[in-house]
């Protein structure tokens, strides 16, 4: 695999993107900013069917920075560790749940086997999270190619995604 395909700030290898796959992305990107495509999810993880996702979403319940009200986001999981769940900010930090998260450090999570379970939160640093993302790449290369340029594309450039991570509370 080229280092291109596996490094979090390339697009994708040096050949440039295709009209089918710039559609593709840009899709993507549509669907990741219709709110009623990216908040489907939340009603069958509340009611206990979060199972039928698998294992690479993971729903976050977590508290508004203001209201303290409970908010819900399901989101990709970038990898999994035995007591270890690790997420990407796609929309970067100001994404409302990363804030949030940043703000009071209070998550629950849902996944396909375990509803409303408290977690530790920890927000990597920039090295971190590239080298976390370097994994994913080589796991998911279309993924990721597909993803990283659509937040590309939304960012207006070149986009941090930072990741976080989730441990049982201490």
């Amino acid at each position: 695999m080229t280092e291109s395909a596996t490094d979090p700030r390339r697009v994708a290898p040096t050949a440039p993107r295709g009209r089918r796959t710039a559609l593709v992305d840009r899709l993507i990107e549509a669907g990741l900013r219709a709110r009623w495509v990216v908040r489907a999810p939340i009603p069958l993880y509340r009611a206990g069917l979060g199972w039928l996702f698998g294992r690479r979403l993971v729903m976050i319940e977590h508290l508004g920075r203001v209201s303290h009200d409970r908010r819900f986001v399901v989101v990709e999981v970038v990898e999994r560790e035995r007591n270890v769940i690790r997420v990407a900010s796609g929309f970067g930090t100001r994404a409302q749940w990363y804030r949030n998260l940043r703000a009071n450090g209070v998550a629950y999570l849902s996944t396909g086997g375990a509803r409303h379970v408290r977690a530790a939160v920890r927000l990597l640093d920039r090295d971190e999270s590239e080298a976390r993302l370097r994994v994913y790449a080589a796991r998911h290369p279309r993924a990721w190619r597909h993803l990283k340029a659509a937040m590309d594309d939304a960012a207006g450039g070149d986009a941090y995604i930072p990741i976080v991570e989730f441990t049982p509370p201490r």
